[in-house]
């Protein structure tokens, strides 16, 4: 697993800082609430997925140094913190947030947690988010939460790319046939392709609506029962050199569990003219 990074430094806590304050009895002391919530509701397999950490203080006194500790599922890869004061804790999956300052009677603050779910995770993903201060707190009920959040089937989407031939000369007109298969369970309405063909120039595109951005071809694809495929053609102009054409497919709602078949690639030659051979 890679080192997350704290995308933005901002503080965990709401308010100015205060000098420590003194439990009194069940009356004088704090009371810690945490609240932990994901995004999206159900999460994709291979797609990101947030967390935000929501802590507060319904007093009537302050908390004294709170740390706040997240444990994200281990199906889950942290990807980023948005806070400075959020390091890893015990395992990679933990994170520990310890305030330098007290929060105050009605103060509040947060922290967003964002990680990339596994394509092979199956869920539910359960965290859990956990408050502590050195103040001790009347009412702990509220001081832990957890989350469950379902994991949806997702896609399976797997390219494939097919020549008309494998050579072509320079200023030639040649195909490349792409056939996107459905592997998953369920109908995707929504598979876009893109295509790179380095300085082979795209001419048409047929069987799907493809157009030209930059150096990029994106092919929208009409929706593909489960079991079922999708094949579409592209017509190229042969450069001066070899050409090597990449198609990447997925779909923009479902994750996918084998992102490793949504890539295909495919060498054109191109033979040197006669005059540029001498």
């Amino acid at each position: 697993m890679g080192r997350w990074v704290v995308a933005a430094l901002v503080s965990l806590l709401t308010g100015v800082a205060a000098p420590p304050a003194r439990a009194e009895g069940p009356f004088g002391g704090a009371d810690l609430t945490v609240k932990i919530e994901s995004f999206p509701s159900i999460a994709q397999p291979g797609q990101t997925i947030t967390y935000r950490v929501t802590v507060g203080n319904a007093g009537p006194g302050d908390a004294v140094l709170p740390v706040l500790t997240v444990r994200i599922p281990r199906d889950v890869e942290i990807m980023s913190v948005d806070v400075a004061e959020c390091q890893p804790g015990r395992g990679y999956n933990e994170v520990v947030c310890r305030s330098p300052r007290d929060i105050l009677a009605g103060g509040k603050g947060g922290v967003t947690i964002t990680g990339l779910v596994r394509p092979s995770a199956t869920g539910p993903l359960r965290a859990q988010a956990t408050l502590v201060s050195e103040v001790v707190d009347a009412d702990e009920q509220n001081n832990r939460v957890n989350a469950l959040t379902k994991v949806d089937d997702g896609a399976d989407l797997a390219v494939r790319l097919v020549p008309a031939r494998r050579a072509a000369h320079p200023g030639e007109e040649y195909a490349v046939d792409a056939v996107v298969h459905n592997r998953g369970p369920r109908e995707v309405r929504d598979a876009i392709v893109y295509v790179q063909s380095g300085r082979a120039r795209f001419l048409t595109g047929t069987g799907a609506r493809c157009q030209l951005h930059a150096n990029l071809v994106g092919c929208t694809l009409p929706p593909i029962r489960s079991g079922a495929s999708a094949r579409f053609q592209l017509a190229f102009r042969a450069p001066e050199r070899p050409v090597r054409t990449q198609a990447t497919v997925y779909s923009r709602d479902l994750g996918d569990r084998r992102p490793a078949n949504n890539q295909a690639h495919l060498r054109l030659a191109v033979p040197l003219s006669p005059a540029k051979s001498r």
